[in-house]
């Protein structure tokens, strides 16, 4: 199909979903997992910032533009199913050009983040203005989620996400990420934006069914799939070094 067309068939996942039946979708980090993740069944993978930039090294938010992008790219030629790419803010590309480099990796989403390098949070009205260039230098061929980052930076008013999901709503993009939003506030943000809502899986939280029920349209994991992961390797490591005489360097 044509990105156009993929980017639709995404688009049709999140629409009409009944409660407690959320989008589930993983977050790969490399092209391994995402073959995994496209094998258990999930039709469509989405990936996380951090966990790419763990995969390849780096701390969080300092992954280099090019080898983000080529991650990406690893990974949607891996999979048959839809890909949607978190790339932080966007690393300051023009629309054009952030729009010309996703969909050259074969991505057909986009996740782009309100929060600015220094820690802080964009001016709403701007991000909206960039989200709607975005929107409109894409056209149909892109999915676009546009995180809300307020509960992340300290702001615990559900008034002030919703404020900003309105307007990135209305300039046009698909979907609204109030990330780390506490799971009571889910019914007010769902009923007050009209977008499907992103919900953060956190452990220790409600179900995936339960974060359904409160609003939540689609549900995606952040980079935590990523450690659950590395516990198992942690595990091996740790028998490997008993097998091998050696104490395991690790501290619990």
């Amino acid at each position: 199909m044509s990105p156009a067309a993929t980017a639709e068939a995404l688009r049709a996942l999140h629409s009409g979903r009944a409660a407690g039946d959320p989008l589930v979708v993983p977050g790969p980090w490399d092209a391994a997992s995402a073959r995994v993740f496209e094998e258990a069944g999930f039709p469509t993978l989405a990936t996380p910032s951090a966990g790419i930039a763990a995969s390849l090294g780096y701390e969080d938010g300092s992954t280099p533009p090019e080898e983000m992008f080529a991650a990406v790219a690893r990974i949607v030629r891996t999979v048959s199913v839809p890909v949607t790419a978190d790339l932080e803010d966007g690393y300051g590309l023009a629309p054009k050009e952030l729009v010309e480099r996703v969909l050259e990796t074969g991505a057909v989403g986009v996740n782009l983040e309100d929060s600015d390098r220094s820690g802080g949070l964009k001016d709403p009205r701007e991000q909206a203005a960039r989200l709607a260039e975005v929107r409109a230098e894409a056209g149909p061929r892109l999915f676009v989620n546009a995180r809300v980052d307020t509960y992340l930076r300290g702001v615990d008013d559900p008034a002030a996400a919703i404020e900003r999901a309105r307007l990135y709503a209305a300039a046009g993009a698909d979907c609204v990420y109030p990330i780390k939003a506490p799971a009571s506030h889910l019914p007010r943000l769902r009923a007050a934006v009209d977008a499907p809502l992103n919900a953060l899986a956190l452990p220790g939280g409600p179900s995936l069914a339960e974060l359904g029920r409160l609003g939540a349209t689609r549900i995606t994991f952040g980079h935590g799939l990523l450690l659950r992961s590395l516990k198992g390797v942690a595990e091996v490591a740790d028998e490997l070094a008993r097998e091998s005489g050696r104490f395991s360097g690790r501290r619990a």
